[in-house]
Formats: C-alpha cells, structure tokens, sequence
C-alpha cells in the first residue's frame, strides 16, 4: 500500500469516528427533555426572602437527578407584581411553561379559560400520592367545579395579633385558642377603660369577622350578595361595636406600631417575619405581642381566611407525566415541603409536615415566648380555614359593600331598608360581569 494508499484509509477512519461521535451526540441531544418552570422572584406574602429560588433549585437539582435525559429550566427575576401579566403573555404566545406557581388571584381564571390541565386522573392512577395528606382547605384551593387543576404548594392563614404588654398592664390573661367574639369584646373594653391612649382593634373589618360567624358574603360562584344574612348583620354590628370603644379616634397602623392597639388581623407570614430578632427590634420595640386564631363568632367557629400558592400544569405541556412528577415532588415531598420553614414565611399545606414536633419546635425557636403555636393551634387553624373570595368582580362588589356599610352606619336611616337596596345594587353590578 502506498502513502496516498495510507493516507485516504485514515481519512476513512477518523470522518467514521467523527459521523458516529456526532451521530452519538445528535442522539443524546435528541433524547434531552426540557421541562420549562414559571415562577416568580422575591415573596408573595410580602416578606424580604433572599433565597426565593433556594427550594426550587433544590427541587430540579434532585429531579434531574432522578430522572436521566430530563432538564429543567426557569426565567429568573419576575417580580411577583409582574408574573401575573408575564404568564398572561406567555399563554396567549402559546410558550408558557410546563408548569407554573399559581398566584391565589389567578387561579380561577386560568382554570375556567383552560390553561390548566385537570389533574384528576393522575391522581387517581397515582398509587403513592393520597389527597387526605393535605388539609382540605388547601387542596380545596386548587379545585373549581369539583375538579382538581393545582396543588398546594404553599398556605398562609390570617390570625389575630395580641398585645401582651396592653393585656398585662389591665391584669388580663393571654386568651385560649378557642376564644369568642364576646371574649374579645371584653379584653377591649377593659383595655380602652383602663388604658389612657389604648384602642380595641385595628383593620379588623366586618366582612374578615363574618367568616368567623358561619357567613358568606357572597355566593360560590360570585353571581349573588347575601348582605342582608342575620349572621352577616351579626358580624357588622359586633365590629360596630369594637370601633365604638374607640370614642370616634380613627385608629391607624402607626397606633398599633407603638404599642396601643390590643389586637390586629395579620398575615401568619408577617407574625413570622416579625417575631424574631433583628426584625422585631426595628419594626415593634415598645411591646410583646403573640398571635392566636381569630375569635369565634356565635354561630361559628374560630375561622380564619387562607392564601394558598399553587402549582398548575399547563394544558399544552408535552410532558404531562413529567410535569406531575415534578409538582407533586415540590408539592408533595415532606422532605421538600421541611424547607418552606427556612426559606419562606407560611405553611406547608401537608398535615406531617405542618403539625411535626421538630417542626413546631423550631418555630417556638424562633418565636420568642409563644407558647400559641403547637400543632393543636396549626391543626385548628388550617382545617377550619376558609378561602378569600376568588370571581371576576370581587374586588369592586367588596368595597361596594364596604362603602355602603359605612355610609349606612353614619346616617340614621333604617339599616335593614338600607342594606336591602344596598344587596340589590351589588347583586345588578354581579349579573353584568357575568
């Protein structure tokens, strides 16, 4: 064989090689799956969270490596004001992500507009995931129509906020868990007679008190106002009375920053952002304060409103096993679910998860002097929790509702008449958004 014999046998060779490297590489690339993940940056509860992608990126470093040829990606630094309208963008250009976090605000219209795939099914062929593992009201937020489309990632409660230091100056004991509205009433007028300067309540409203008294303001569907409900009446007077203590003083959020307000709705993930050191110190210094569930009302319970973060799965994924392994491995892994209390402000929405001793132990930790939050209050607090109304026109139907209450309440006229035609106006602004 001769030089250019050789030579031309080892060209043969090597592009043969390089054709099958290639044809390797092509393969595997062809094999890849790229499963796309919407989320949003910073928190929606609006508490500072400088680890926002700490749990997601510890969610896909394990997926991937569970599941060979699989990558996961995500878009980060969309605000959570601008990932309501960045999702919006993306369905209506077709390109939104596999799956997505769900905002409480959005949840029924992507699922009445179907842009998210009804998961029933795979739940049922699911073997390893049981629904009973969740509080109810949790899993209850990502159904319309008696159809699963999200899982619950993510709850946060309302709760009352006691000042301790205000009770023990009135020689008044911290109230149980399962204190009433007449419970309540009592603390402040005792407070308001012995305390120069001391208010009952700040942004407590009537329509967060309803809840609390077996009421609902308006019907599931957002088509009826049902103002004139005796236990809704009930709920308007009793806050009418807790505002009266105030002898005509528009309380503020600055009354209750220093120290003179007795007791105060909050987020749970603002009583959690709060209560440990360096943030007590700057936002509250001159009091104690503690956190219980809201007071009971004579014909309810001590029932408190739920925000609940959700993850969907879009109706257009390729990938609709994968997707639902990686949401119920982000939703409904206890391992996983152990992080939101490092690296966010709520609850987990998994029973094991949210009652757990070590769990609860260390939100004791890092709560100075509670002794409210065990798992009985947690248990207590999240079975009985109810849903913020969720229906194209709420928002406006609500303060309507607000606004006239008050007016009707700074007038003499009769409050039933008055709250009849008031139910009439909201119930024709309901049948045009319709």
């Amino acid at each position: 064989m001769d030089k250019t014999e050789k030579n031309i046998g080892w060209f043969v060779i090597i592009m043969t090689v390089l054709i099958m490297l290639w044809g390797t590489v092509d393969l595997k690339q062809r094999q890849t799956v790229t499963l796309h993940v919407g989320v949003y940056a910073g928190s929606y509860w609006d508490s500072p969270n400088g680890d926002c992608y700490r749990i997601l990126d510890r969610v896909i470093e394990r997926f991937e490596s569970e599941h060979e040829g699989v990558k996961v990606e995500y878009v980060s630094g969309i605000g959570s004001q601008d990932y309501s309208e960045w999702l919006t963008e993306q369905i209506l250009l077709a390109k939104e992500p596999d799956v997505y976090f769900v905002l409480p605000d959005d949840f029924d219209l992507l699922a009445t507009s179907g842009a998210l795939a009804p998961l029933d099914s795979m739940i049922r062929e699911d073997a390893s995931f049981d629904t009973e593992a969740y509080y109810e009201p949790c899993l209850s937020a990502g159904k319309r129509g008696g159809i699963q489309y999200a899982l619950p990632q993510e709850s946060v409660p309302t709760i009352m906020i006691v000042n301790k230091t205000l009770l023990a100056s009135a020689g008044i004991p911290m109230p149980s868990a399962d204190w009433t509205w007449e419970d309540c009433l009592s603390i402040c007028r005792k407070v308001t007679e012995t305390i120069p300067g001391a208010y009952s309540v700040y942004d407590y409203s009537w329509p967060t008190a309803l809840y609390a008294n077996d009421a609902a303001l308006f019907s599931e569907r957002g088509d009826y106002c049902n103002l004139t409900d005796s236990n809704i009446r009930e709920a308007i007077r009793y806050v009418q009375k807790l505002e009266e203590l105030n002898d005509g003083h528009i309380v503020t959020s600055r009354d209750f920053d220093l120290g003179n307000v007795v007791f105060r709705p909050f987020l749970y993930s603002e009583y959690r952002m709060y209560q440990p050191f360096p943030w007590r110190v700057k936002k509250y210094t001159n009091f104690e304060w503690d956190g219980l569930p809201m007071p009971a009302g004579p014909k309810g319970d001590n029932v408190s409103l739920l925000r609940t973060m959700l993850m969907g799965m879009s109706a257009r994924t390729n990938h609709p096993q994968l997707s639902w392994e990686f949401m119920k491995l982000l939703c409904y892994d206890e391992e996983i679910q152990q992080d939101l209390y490092t690296y966010s402000r709520g609850i987990s929405p998994l029973t094991a998860v949210a009652e757990d001793s070590n769990i609860v132990s260390l939100l004791q930790e890092d709560i100075p002097g509670t002794t409210e939050f065990n798992a009985d209050v947690i248990r207590r607090i999240m079975t009985s929790a109810v849903e913020m109304y969720r229906f194209p026109g709420c928002e406006r139907a609500l303060m309507m509702a607000e606004n006239g209450v008050r007016e009707e309440a700074d007038s003499d006229s009769s409050r039933g008449d008055g709250l009849l035609s008031l139910q009439r106006e909201i119930n024709e602004y309901l049948s045009k958004t319709k």
